[in-house]
Formats: C-alpha cells, sequence, structure tokens
C-alpha cells in the first residue's frame, strides 16, 4: 500500500487517484496518523460486498442456533400473505 501525507495527496491528488486504480492508497496526518485510505471502485465494491456477505453469513447461523420451528400457516399469517 502506497502512503503519503494529506499534503502530498492534495498537491499530487490525480497521480495518486491512477495509482489507487493498482493498489490502495493510504492518506496520513501528521497529529492524527492515517485520515482515509483511497481505493479503486472495483476494490470498493468488491469489499462492499464480501462484507455483505458476511453479515448474511452470520445472521444464517444464527437464525440456523434458533430453537423451534415456524409453520408455512404461521409465517404466512405472520407477514399478512
Amino acid at each position: 500500500m502506497t502512503s503519503v501525507t494529506l499534503s502530498q495527496f492534495r498537491r499530487q491528488q490525480s497521480d495518486y487517484i491512477a495509482a489507487a486504480q493498482r493498489e490502495p492508497v493510504e492518506i496520513t496526518s501528521r497529529g492524527a496518523g492515517r485520515r482515509a485510505v483511497v481505493v479503486s471502485p472495483e476494490f470498493y465494491d468488491r469489499a462492499v460486498r464480501a462484507l455483505e456477505d458476511q453479515a448474511d453469513i452470520c445472521a444464517a447461523a444464527e437464525a440456523r442456533n434458533e430453537k423451534g420451528r415456524v409453520s408455512h400457516e404461521e409465517l404466512v399469517r405472520e407477514l399478512g400473505l
């Protein structure tokens, strides 16, 4: 991962945005440390999908551990169908 200061990023934004298409670019600040990470749209989309998939996996695991069952009739009634 490329790491640049906020001042460097401001001076050469287009260069670092182009670099972010190949690898993430970390933007740092003296007093605050890491301020941001610039990534390509494709990287961002993959990361969001992976997080959503992980949330679905966790929800499914929790649902599998629930006790009891719901009949089809109860489900239809609960959903108002």
